[in-house]
């Protein structure tokens, strides 16, 4: 078994389709057919379902696809070793939760500094987000913190505080139970604070609604639908233009700490390493003021 043939495996797995994975890997499509075969062949066992339309891992398949994620990523991280560290280059492929508000200015300076890096950026909720990075498909993430975990490693990014968001100035708790939570799905460290809260003080909401996107949900919210909690920060502008308005959640519930993350036991490369750099260079400097929030009652 040669590695090309995972690399070629793996384009296939990916893809489902031979015609895709040679245009991928610029070769011939006999040539991808005859490496699957082969390796089919030495592993004495079909890798695929196949049909008309293309091919479908089967469990054999799955199995080896999960082994050849970790040799080629193994194959990569050994090649970025020799990398040039004064001019990092390639993919840094970067997981966030949507309402980092130091993000853009980190991006900014980090492209301007490092043009030769190709920035992938995949949204998610905090759960999702630290799998992938222990799984090794992502080279780190913004999520919500503290993690405790033995293959995660942390770097503060910012503190800030949870608010309740509603369309009305004046808020009471009791409308929790009136009113449906607009929520991000389960994994989110937002919706974990919010539902610590509410299990401690005995709330039952009336109903909670999931969203994928921090514009579905706030826009929700300014047209009456329900409530939500975020990052006083991530809406400001909007409390400003009078749109939402922001209630505080009781100490310590509305406490949170966005971190930057990556896997503790993999070689951090100068691509990440400089990326870790301008985290810490940038969230040096103070949030800007945001409004004030009406207390509970």
């Amino acid at each position: 078994m040669e590695f090309n043939d995972l690399k070629v495996f793996h384009a296939v797995a990916t893809h489902g389709s031979v015609s895709k994975a040679a245009i991928e890997l610029n070769y011939v499509q006999s040539n991808v057919t005859a490496r699957i075969k082969l390796l089919e062949k030495e592993l004495q066992t079909p890798l695929f379902y196949r049909h008309k339309r293309g091919m479908i891992l089967n469990p054999e398949g799955k199995r080896l696809l999960e082994q050849s994620r970790e040799i080629l990523s193994g194959m990569e991280e050994l090649k970025r070793t020799f990398q040039d560290h004064s001019n990092p280059s390639g993919v840094l492929e970067i997981g966030v939760v949507e309402t980092v508000n130091a993000l853009p200015a980190i991006l900014s300076s980090y492209i301007q500094k490092y043009p030769n890096v190709e920035l992938s950026l995949k949204a998610g909720v905090t759960e999702l987000l630290m799998q992938q990075v222990i799984d090794m498909k992502l080279d780190g993430a913004f999520v919500t913190g503290p993690i405790r975990h033995p293959f995660i490693e942390q770097v503060e990014v910012i503190q800030e505080k949870l608010v309740l968001v509603t369309k009305d100035k004046t808020f009471s708790m009791e409308e929790i139970t009136k009113r449906p939570l607009l929520l991000y799905n389960k994994g989110c460290g937002y919706r974990d604070r919010l539902e610590s809260w509410m299990k401690a003080e005995g709330i039952i909401p009336k109903q909670i609604m999931e969203f994928g996107t921090f514009g579905t949900i706030i826009g929700s919210v300014a047209a009456g639908i329900g409530i939500t909690i975020f990052p006083e920060s991530s809406i400001s502008d909007l409390v400003d233009n009078g749109i939402v308005f922001c209630h505080e959640l009781p100490e310590p519930y509305h406490e949170i700490t966005t971190i930057f993350i990556h896997r503790k036991d993999s070689y951090v490369t100068s691509t990440l390493q400089c990326f870790m750099d301008e985290i810490v260079a940038r969230t040096r400097f103070q949030q800007e003021m945001t409004p004030a929030c009406t207390e509970l009652r």
